[in-house]
Parts: structure tokens; sequence; C-alpha cells
């Protein structure tokens, strides 16, 4: 857990909100039961598993040697992480950068510590995929947590698809196609002859949208499409891990966002949260929430009215 820490004067010194964040979904997957109990879905004991976590398909290959086979393994996350350096501009790339990385460990072939590449593809998406930007590091030198304030664009819409192992990005093209037949569907009706009525009959549509699921069958909580949309957005602004002040900005409606700085909530617009990229001493995004993007089921105006194809509905 994280305990609590004094700083000058005898105040409580700032914790790392990515730590909390982290010790909260912990403490969760304690007390929240997963849900679903039948024998086809995929066993996910917790709720915070089901709707939060991910798997990686991992390999691991020592530079140093061909004589050690190949090893290979599934792990398991609540949060993906963005790195960042000189060539990142943008989140995407961060998130690509963390899936191949060298790292150093014992080898049994060599009976010493080598050099290993490890490789990640991810395997199963989460309906909601919590998005970590490494901005801090220890400067030894100096002796402090240093940030990085650099700019890192990040999107309000987001395709995970890249990410994904060829397993799993087969089992994404169903649900991907739904929502391609979607978008031709509203281009058609945009450029249709009737374009001018469709907009009337818009405005007079107050039936309730459904949409298709977000998860596969037999894998609640999963994310069956790829597609995200951003849900809040958690910024930190000063320069040091250990001080500095942080606020959350969560999705309300539309382009409608709430700011919640302590217990300060105002109304912001989407155009503020993509201000947060960081380049300055404004708020930076830290950590990023995304849900899944829902795929509207598709109703014909004839076919919800009863009419049939070429009639006209009689008042």
């Amino acid at each position: 857990g994280i305990n609590a820490e004094y700083g000058e004067g005898g105040v409580f010194q700032q914790q790392d909100a990515n730590e909390c964040w982290t010790e909260i979904m912990r403490m969760m997957s304690e007390y929240l039961k997963g849900e679903g109990s039948t024998a086809t879905e995929t066993v996910r004991k917790t709720f915070i598993e089901q709707y939060f976590g991910g798997e990686n398909s991992t390999s691991l290959k020592c530079s140093e040697t061909e004589d050690e086979p190949e090893t290979k393994s599934i792990e398991k996350w609540t949060q993906l992480r963005c790195h960042i350096n000189a060539d990142v501009r943008y989140m995407q790339l961060g998130l690509t950068m963390g899936l191949k990385e060298n790292i150093e460990k014992t080898s049994p072939t060599l009976s010493r510590n080598a050099v290993y590449v490890k490789t990640s593809l991810v395997n199963r998406l989460p309906s909601y995929l919590t998005i970590n930007f490494i901005r801090f590091f220890y400067k030894e030198k100096e002796n402090i947590n240093a940030k990085i304030l650099k700019d890192i664009k990040f999107p309000m819409e987001y395709d995970a698809f890249e990410l994904c192992s060829p397993e799993l990005k087969e089992k994404l093209a169903p649900a991907r196609d739904k929502f391609e037949a979607l978008r031709q569907k509203r281009i058609e009706k945009e450029l249709s002859a009737n374009d001018i009525k469709n907009k009337r009959d818009e405005k007079k549509d107050t039936r309730e949208k459904k949409y298709e699921p977000f998860s596969f069958d037999e894998d609640i909580g999963s994310n069956n499409s790829g597609y995200y949309e951003l849900q809040a957005v958690l910024t930190h602004q000063g320069r040091s891990s250990s001080s500095g002040h942080y606020v959350a900005w969560v999705k309300h409606k539309e382009d409608n966002w709430i700011k919640c700085d302590d217990d300060k909530l105002s109304i912001v617009k989407e155009e503020d949260i993509l201000k947060l990229s960081g380049g300055g001493d404004w708020h930076v995004a830290y950590t990023l929430l995304y849900g899944p993007k829902r795929c509207e089921i598709w109703e014909d105006d004839t076919d919800s009215k009863g009419s049939q194809p070429g009639e006209e509905k009689m008042e």
C-alpha cells in the first residue's frame, strides 16, 4: 500500500497519483467480484480483471547466444505505458516503443547476466484502457525526481489495433466491419437525394439509440473492436513528482467535460482537453482513461415507422 510520508513543516508529502491509481485498482480487485458464471466465458475472477485488465503475449530471446531457445509467456496488466524520448511526439509511438525493450537478466546457458530482447503484443484488450505517460524519472546527480514536460499528443478517439497480436486482430475484424458499415450508411444518407427530408426527420427522431455489444460474447469486459473514446484525464502541474498539483478532467456528455480541481468543479470543452498534451508549465496529461467506442445499430427510418421501402407513411 501507499504509506503517508511527511515533508517540511510536518505536512503530508504529495504522493504519485499513478501509484495511487494502481493501489486503488488492487484494492478493488480484492472486493469486486467478476460478472457472469457460464462455462463458455473466459475465467476472470474480478471485475477489475474483466473491465480493466489486458494481456500480452510475450517472447524473450537472448541476444548474446543462439543456443538458448526463445521463451514465451502471457503477461497481465491494468495499464499500458507510453514511453517518452526525443523521437516521441505522439502517444501511439510511445506505446509501440513499450512493446519491444532490452532487459538484462541471468542466462542459464551463459551462466552470467546477458541482454535479452523482450517483444510483446496485446492479446486481450479491456473495455477500459488506462495509459500512463512515463513523465517522471530520477536524476542521480541532482538526487531529484525530474519531470518530462514534452508535448505528447493524444487522440480523443484511439484505435489500438496496431498493438495487437495477429490472433486478436482477426477476432476484432467482425466488430470493426460493423463500424465501417455504419460509417458508409451515414455517408450514403448524407449524399442521398432526400438529404433535406432526412435532416428534417432526424430532428423529429426521438427513438432511443441502440448499440452493438462492445465485448466478445465469451469474454465479459473485453473490447471487441479495438476502438476507444477518451473518458478521463489525470494531469499534473509542476516540475517534480513530489510537488505540484493534480487535477482530474472527466467527460460529461458530447463536447462538455468537467474539470475537478480539488473541490472546485467547472465545465470545459474538448479543445481544453487537447491542450493538456504538455510542452510547458500548464497542466500536463499523466494518466488517460479510454472507454469502449459504441457502435450504433442502424435503423432505417422506413423500417422504424412500419413502412416498406418506396411507401409513404399515412398519418
